[in-house]
């Protein structure tokens, strides 16, 4: 079986992450606050070092976020029936993105506070 050549598999996945733009509200949201990091980013004039560290934090959320998306939809797609195991595999896959979500908060507070009180 041969593969489809990279421009195709490249153009998949961005069709995944749009997908998930347009249809999942949490991402809708993790998007905004990356926005309103970016721009605090500049107005404080974040190092490099800083930037690297959201520019991480930005992607853990939100691969977390695809990744649970993805998670949700095979679930949905192997079954219609209320099942255990499907709670659990969407619950766990929701805590991920809420212990990143966590995480990336008390971060970038470890970065902001000090400069709003510069």
């Amino acid at each position: 079986m041969q593969k489809d050549p990279f421009y195709k598999s490249l153009g998949y996945a961005i069709s995944g992450i749009i997908h998930c733009i347009q249809k999942e509200r949490n991402i809708k949201i993790h998007c905004l606050f990356m926005c309103l990091v970016i721009i605090c980013g500049f107005i404080f004039h974040l190092s490099l070092i800083e930037w690297f560290v959201c520019i991480l934090l930005f992607a853990l959320v939100i691969s977390l976020e695809l990744v649970n998306t993805a998670i949700e939809a095979v679930v949905d797609l192997c079954t219609c029936e209320i099942h255990p195991l499907a709670k659990i595999a969407k619950d766990t896959a929701a805590g991920a993105v809420l212990v990143s979500a966590i995480a990336s908060v008390i971060i970038g507070l470890m970065i902001f506070i000090p400069k709003i009180f510069n």
